[in-house]
C-alpha cells in the first residue's frame, strides 16, 4: 500500500476516534468559546474596539484551544507502546504524518466553523469581503497551525510535560502564520480598501507549503527520537 493509502487509513481512524469522543470535542469547543467571552469582557462594551481586534481574538482562541487538541493527537499511539508497534509495521512515516496532520487540520477547521458565528454575535461583526475569502483564510490559517503542530506533538508526545512543552515550542514558530491569519481575517471582516488580503494570503500559503512539505520529510526522524 502506498503512503497515500496509509495516510487515508490513519485519517479515517483518527476521525473515528474524534467522533466517538464527542464529549472531548464539546469540551474543546466550549473552552474556545469561553476564551472569546473573556476577551469580550476584558474590552468591555466598546463595540468599535471589539470589532477592530476581533480577528486577533478569534485566532488566539483557536491557537490556545489547538494545543489541547494537538496534545491528544498522539496520546493513543503513545499509550501501551502503540507508537513503537506502528514503527515495527511496514508503514511509511509520510503516511503517518499526513494522516495525523489532516485529522488535526479538520478538527481545527470544525472548531473555527463553530467559533465564527459566536464571534459575529459577540463582536457585532459583518462580512465586508467575499465569503470565499473568509473560507480561504480559515482553511489556510488552520493548516498553518496543524502542520507544525503535528510535528511538535509527535516530538513531545513521550515527555512528561507535553502540555507545557508543546506551546513553548510551537507558539514562537507560528508567529508569521498567526500574523498573516489575523491581518487577512481582519481585512475580510472590516474591509480591504487597499486590496491587501492577497499579500497576506500568499504569505500564509507559503508558510503552509513549507511546513506541510517539511513535515513529510522530517517526521520519520522525529518519531525515532
Amino acid at each position: 500500500m502506498s503512503w497515500v493509502g496509509q495516510a487515508v487509513r490513519i485519517l479515517r481512524k483518527d476521525l473515528q476516534i474524534e467522533w466517538r469522543g464527542k464529549a472531548r470535542a464539546f469540551a474543546l469547543a466550549t473552552f474556545a468559546g469561553i476564551l472569546l467571552l473573556l476577551f469580550s469582557f476584558a474590552i468591555g462594551p466598546d463595540t468599535k474596539m471589539l470589532q477592530k481586534h476581533a480577528a486577533a481574538y478569534i485566532w488566539l482562541a483557536v491557537l490556545t484551544a489547538s494545543t489541547l487538541s494537538l496534545a491528544q493527537s498522539f496520546r493513543t499511539e503513545t499509550e501501551h507502546g502503540a507508537l513503537e508497534g506502528l514503527r515495527l509495521l511496514p508503514i511509511d512515516s509520510r503516511g503517518l504524518y499526513y494522516g495525523k496532520a489532516l485529522a488535526n487540520w479538520l478538527v481545527l477547521v470544525g472548531l473555527t466553523g463553530l467559533l465564527m458565528p459566536l464571534s459575529f454575535i459577540l463582536f457585532d461583526l459583518s462580512l465586508s469581503e467575499s465569503p470565499l475569502k473568509l473560507v480561504a483564510v480559515l482553511l489556510l490559517g488552520c493548516g498553518g497551525i496543524a502542520a507544525p503542530g503535528t510535528m511538535y506533538s509527535a516530538l513531545t508526545a513521550r515527555t512528561g510535560a507535553q502540555q507545557l512543552m508543546l506551546p513553548v515550542l510551537l507558539f514562537p514558530l507560528l508567529v508569521p502564520a498567526l500574523l498573516a491569519a489575523v491581518k487577512a481575517l481582519g481585512f475580510v471582516l472590516l474591509g480591504d480598501p487597499m486590496d491587501q488580503i492577497g499579500s497576506w494570503l500568499t504569505l500564509l500559503l507559503c508558510f503552509d507549503l513549507v511546513f506541510w512539505s517539511l513535515g513529510g520529510v522530517l517526521f520519520g526522524y522525529l518519531i525515532e527520537q
